[in-house]
């Protein structure tokens, strides 16, 4: 089993799906959630980590430079020895520093399919807008590796939904949140089960622990995920 830490800032919608497979679910046997940690006090999602019996703590970025925060971080999550970390909704950007104490064992979900509309200061309604802005025919959600380019880390998986024809902003973002809601944990089940590797920044998912791919040979995809 590995334990997995989740980080949030904000409702935690992404972070319920978490709970749902990996608290109260079937997969407990695969991860367990071991914390949540919010950078807000009052982040609705400490309360959803709480109501499934999940340790759940804040750790505030106001006040501190960001050494200060990242410090205050990594002495909480210490007591846990998390394998993998999660971002859900965790809107601060981490230093080379800090990624490269669990290097490979970050894991972020992004509402758009990257490289495209991704980078520093996108995120959520922002990355939306700006979908429907530009006017293209298809988004989604990425499941990536995070390094220390905001959002440039090594894909894991992608999924995709259409825009529509006259879509608002609400009725996108509701549809990239049920893929996230259902590839997060997905990806997660991947790791647990060893079936995840980097090699050259880009990732590798083999088809199983036992009989991993050949060096070279092209890395499997989901079906309903979208090649990258």
């Amino acid at each position: 089993m590995i334990r997995v830490a989740v980080l949030v800032s904000g409702s935690g919608r992404i972070l319920q799906a978490l709970l749902d497979a990996f608290a109260t679910g079937p997969d407990t046997a695969r991860a367990s959630i071991a914390v949540v940690i919010s950078n807000t006090p009052d982040a609705f999602a400490l309360e959803r980590a709480r109501l499934c019996g999940v340790p759940a703590m804040v750790v505030a970025h106001r006040g501190r430079s960001r050494e200060a925060f990242e410090a205050a971080l990594a002495a909480a999550l210490e007591p846990y020895q998390p394998d993998l970390l999660c971002l859900a909704g965790f809107l601060r950007i981490l230093s080379p520093a800090f990624v490269a104490r669990y290097c490979h064992r970050i894991l972020n979900t992004h509402p758009a399919l990257l490289p495209a509309f991704g980078g520093k200061g996108m995120y959520g309604e922002r990355v939306h807008q700006a979908v429907l802005d530009a006017g293209v025919a298809v988004s989604g959600c990425t499941i990536h590796l995070v390094d220390d380019t905001p959002d440039g880390g090594p894909i894991v998986a992608q999924a995709a939904v259409p825009v529509l024809e006259g879509d608002t902003l609400e009725g996108l973002a509701a549809r990239v949140q049920v893929e996230e809601r259902r590839l997060y944990p997905e990806v997660i089940r991947w790791w647990a089960n060893g079936r995840i590797e980097v090699r050259d920044r880009a990732v590798v998912l083999h088809p199983s622990r036992s009989a991993p791919h050949p060096v070279g040979e092209p890395a499997a995809r989901p079906a309903n995920a979208i090649p990258v």
